[in-house]
């Protein structure tokens, strides 16, 4: 069964700034724990990632994952898994918004697991997910 969540917080950089730091999709390992390997394996015409590859582990699980990326300018950028070994679905957005000191950043993320898994584990592994946004990408922005 999918689960969705999602968290807002802010970042002092300008849209385009943390923008940037979104798509640099190649250097998530530096700010994701979860993200192990990352390869682009495709990039639309303006150079922007599309289709990725990455090995992923979190609370123990491991997974190689294909996921493509869309881009709507430096208002906000989405992804849809297109191949797992363990779920059936994952999405997520990220959509920017100027404020007056920075950027808010509303994050939403849905997650359907292939295996069975206790719901308080596929919570835990949301919130790591929405903590890992939060505080690495405010951090490598």
């Amino acid at each position: 069964m999918a689960v969705s969540s999602s968290s807002s917080f802010e970042i002092k950089a300008d849209p385009s700034r943390v923008m940037a730091g979104i798509a640099a999709v190649d250097r998530l390992p530096e700010w994701s724990g979860p993200h192990k390997t990352v390869v682009v394996e495709t990039t639309h015409p303006d150079g922007r990632p599309h289709r990725v590859r990455m090995t992923v582990s979190i609370i123990g699980i491991h997974d190689e994952q294909v996921v493509d990326y869309f881009w709507n300018g430096d208002e906000s950028m989405s992804w849809t898994l297109i191949e797992s070994h363990q779920q059936h679905q994952q999405d997520g957005t990220y959509t920017l918004t100027a404020t007056e000191s920075g950027t808010r950043v509303d994050f939403t993320l849905t997650i359907d697991p292939k295996i069975p898994l206790p719901g308080f584990m596929v919570k835990k592994a949301q919130r790591m997910a929405m903590e890992t946004a939060e505080k690495g990408l405010t951090k490598f922005v």
